[in-house]
């Protein structure tokens, strides 16, 4: 897994450093004490998968190069400040690390990049199925019952067309373990099913959720790859 640090802190850059060397699956591609050259290295690479992240940063913060993405790849928030922590899950993180970090603790969040976005095969079809909890209890559910999935600060809520599941999960974490096939990201807080598609507007689509319409936001940097996903007729 090819990975950048992005943090002003050269110290703090030089401890990562060797986490990362020490860690056999992680590949060292870049380290970065200027944020704006990162963001820019990130954007002209395609072969980045994981961001270690620090926040407050002169120029451009961490939440500012985050913002400033289409497609931000798995990301690790390693940061001094602890205020910044429910922000950073705003924006899908795949963890957040408070300085100083042990490598108990590094091992683990890269433990969970590794869990939740190394390719599985053969691709989900949708028929696969998982056990929610729901109160005191686990409750199966097919992959392709699944209507859409929405971003509560670190949570996702799982819609049915009948009910509703709250986990704690980062969309990009949900993103890889649904088919692509069935499945689309449309925006920063939705994933929805194709299937349930009923039409796309300017900025938003409908599906259909049970026997009611719901309107869901369609992001511009996702608009352009929801059309290419889908079958399109025009005059």
């Amino acid at each position: 897994m090819n990975c950048i640090i992005v943090d002003d802190d050269k110290l703090s850059c030089k401890l990562l450093e060797g986490y990362v060397n020490k860690y056999s699956s992680l590949n060292l591609i870049g380290v970065y004490n200027d944020p704006v050259t990162a963001r820019n290295e990130i954007s002209s690479q395609k072969d980045v998968d994981l961001i270690l992240l620090d926040i407050k940063m002169p120029e451009m913060d961490g939440f500012d190069l985050l913002g400033s993405l289409d497609h931000p790849p798995n990301v690790i928030v390693v940061s001094g400040g602890e205020e910044f922590a429910l922000r950073a899950f705003d924006f899908n993180v795949v963890d957040f690390l408070l300085k100083p970090v042990s490598y108990a603790r590094f091992c683990k969040a890269i433990d969970k990049v590794t869990r939740y976005f190394s390719p599985k095969e053969p691709p989900k079809s949708g028929d696969e199925e998982i056990f929610i909890k729901k109160g005191s209890s686990l409750v199966k559910l097919k992959l392709r019952e699944i209507v859409y999935v929405e971003a509560l600060e670190n949570y996702v809520t799982l819609n049915t067309g009948t009910d509703k599941y709250t986990i704690h999960f980062t969309m990009k974490a949900i993103e890889s373990q649904l088919p692509s096939g069935v499945f689309i990201r449309v925006h920063r807080s939705y994933i929805i099913n194709k299937k349930m598609i009923q039409a796309i507007k300017e900025n938003s689509l409908d599906i259909m959720v049970g026997t009611a319409t719901k309107n869901i936001p369609v992001g511009k940097s996702f608009r352009d790859t929801l059309l290419n996903d889908i079958n399109v007729m025009a005059r």
